[in-house]
């Protein structure tokens, strides 16, 4: 079972910065696919950062591009969201998640199996 935990989340003003950290652990935490999802009150999780792990292949949301950077490091199992000129609108609980498959719609939440408990952001102005 692969377990997931993120950490980093804060209350931060905008245009500051953040770095998420998603550790995986257990039985098939090489996971083809990891990503950063976020869901805000009222709103559905919606996709920040996904990566093909064994590529580097990543996937950004238009939200974000341009500010947010996923990256990993495979000899630690570890997902990172490095999150710049952040904004209110980025206030959110930001989850990392991992699929079991390649045939999956990378920025599609419902296609990733496994989650971490989130880590909040908040963004003030």
């Amino acid at each position: 079972q692969v377990r997931l935990v993120e950490s980093g989340g804060d209350s931060v003003q905008a245009g500051g910065s953040l770095r998420l950290v998603c550790v995986a652990s257990g039985y098939g935490s090489d996971s083809p696919y990891m990503g950063w999802f976020r869901q805000a009150p009222g709103k559905e999780r919606e996709a920040v950062a996904t990566m093909q792990t064994r590529l580097n292949i990543t996937y950004y949301a238009a939200s974000v591009k341009g500010r947010f950077t996923i990256s990993q490091d495979n000899a630690e199992r570890t997902l990172y969201l490095q999150m710049n000129n952040v904004a209110p609108e980025d206030t959110a609980m930001y989850y990392c998640a991992a699929a079991d498959s390649l045939a999956i719609r990378v920025l599609n939440p419902n296609d990733y199996g496994h989650w971490g408990p989130g880590t909040q952001v908040t963004v003030s102005s």
